[in-house]
């Protein structure tokens, strides 16, 4: 199974950087990991909701050139569906059963992923109703991915 992570903005914090690379290690024995980063764009002080979707659509443009028409997209979102670790094993799981061996994430930039991206993915998923930093948030992802495969593959892992 292939998985892409397609992030906006870069970590530049070694501690975070290293658990990212943990996982990337972890992972390599049950799937190929990509991890795409992309630049975010700025956002001027008292940005209007205007200039706000314009921002969030100029990021959607360049996270949507890295998607094929093949990939089944999860976009990360406050208003997506809350699943347990054992079902997102399961969704994972039934992904693959189906024939879908590419799945890619999302975690659009500070304001979010664009309505025009947000059309695009084939499910939204949500992680909690708190907002997390992206950083942290990526290395979340990561973990409950390497988690899944772990349930999937009843092999032992904490809970």
């Amino acid at each position: 199974m292939n998985i892409k992570i397609i992030t906006v903005g870069k970590i530049k914090e070694k501690f975070m950087r290293d658990a990212i690379d943990e996982y990337a290690k972890r992972l390599s024995r049950y799937c190929k990991l990509d991890i795409v980063e992309l630049q975010d764009e700025k956002t001027p002080d008292n940005a209007s909701e205007k200039e706000e979707d314009a921002i969030k659509e100029k990021e959607g443009v360049k996270i949507r050139g890295h998607i094929k028409d093949s990939d089944y997209v999860i976009a990360l979102d406050l208003k997506g569906k809350h699943l347990t670790s054992e079902e997102f094993s399961e969704k994972i799981e039934t992904l693959g059963i189906e024939g879908k061996s590419s799945i890619v994430f999302i975690i659009g930039g500070s304001l979010g992923i664009s309505a025009e991206t947000l059309k695009r993915a084939d499910y939204k998923m949500a992680f909690s109703k708190m907002t997390f930093p992206h950083q942290l948030f990526r290395i979340m992802l990561l973990e409950q991915i390497y988690r899944a495969f772990r349930i999937m593959k009843g092999e032992p892992y904490h809970k």
